[in-house]
């Protein structure tokens, strides 16, 4: 794995830079097995796009990656990164041909099928910068006396029925091999018994020093609000901040989510 090393990055097309992580060990520590509690996807913005047609000259262009939560495997950050660099001086016939060497190679390596979109940057001259919709939990005024994770701090305010979304941008995790930090934005829309907003942001919080990957972050708030929570519906899903290019966006649901990709100010 490279993440965590010095690299050569190459520039002509090489699928082995490619890095597959299985997805079970971290949801073996959840107590998932094969039977998951949840569907989804995985979101992935990629803003470094770039190849040569067939006459050499070079294209610049942003991507777009979606797989299912289900796949047995996840790509490593910095291994897409690195995989992307390689097409810079690879020629590509037609923009449908790389699209389609780019799903090919990416849904071998998940087991599972990947959606990718290239997306010209004319295609974004309208897209708008917006917060999440819902309720912000970040006003409420709170003591933190530690930043241990602590799923006890979630817990159900009133016994009436809600349907309502909240979210925080106060999610920060570290990587769980460089130790570097990761910033997001994670919003949870319900329907149960009214959850305590400021329970939900000292749990937030509380992911201040914990060391997990993206994808595992956003399962494991998922897994915590049903154990403590009970809703009857669930979506908790994450924005996270731009790096090295990317920028990676789990989705997990109770039922089939829509596949959004709304623009934050930190992506």
């Amino acid at each position: 794995m490279e993440l965590g090393k010095v690299s050569v990055y190459e520039s002509h097309y090489n699928p082995e830079r490619l890095y597959a992580i299985p997805r079970k060990a971290q949801r073996d520590e959840l107590g998932l097995t094969e039977n998951l509690p949840f569907v989804g996807h995985d979101l992935w913005n990629h803003y470094e796009v770039s190849w040569l047609d067939a006459r050499g000259k070079p294209h610049v262009a942003t991507a777009q990656i979606v797989y299912p939560c289900d796949s047995e495997f996840i790509i490593e950050s910095k291994s897409m990164k690195l995989y992307f660099n390689s097409l810079n001086n690879s020629r590509f016939a037609n923009t449908d041909l790389l699209q389609k060497t780019i799903e090919d190679d990416l849904s071998s390596r998940l087991r599972a099928n990947a959606s990718v979109s290239i997306q010209p940057l004319q295609s974004h001259a309208h897209r708008i910068i917006s917060p999440l919709e819902g309720i912000c939990v970040d006003e409420n005024e709170i003591d933190v006396e530690g930043f241990a994770l602590n799923p006890d701090y979630l817990e159900v305010e009133t016994d009436s029925a809600v349907e309502e979304t909240l979210y925080s941008n106060l999610l920060k995790s570290n990587c769980l091999v460089t130790g570097q930090p990761d910033w997001g934005s994670v919003w949870v829309k319900y329907k149960g018994n009214k959850i305590s907003r400021e329970g939900l942001l000292r749990y937030v919080i509380s992911f201040r020093e914990h060391h997990e990957f993206h994808e595992h972050c956003v399962e494991r708030i998922f897994i915590d609000i049903m154990r403590r929570c009970s809703p009857t519906s669930l979506t908790v899903g994450a924005r996270y901040t731009r790096r090295g290019g990317l920028d990676i966006n789990p989705v997990r649901s109770t039922k089939s989510p829509e596949i959004t990709n709304p623009r934050l100010i930190r992506q």
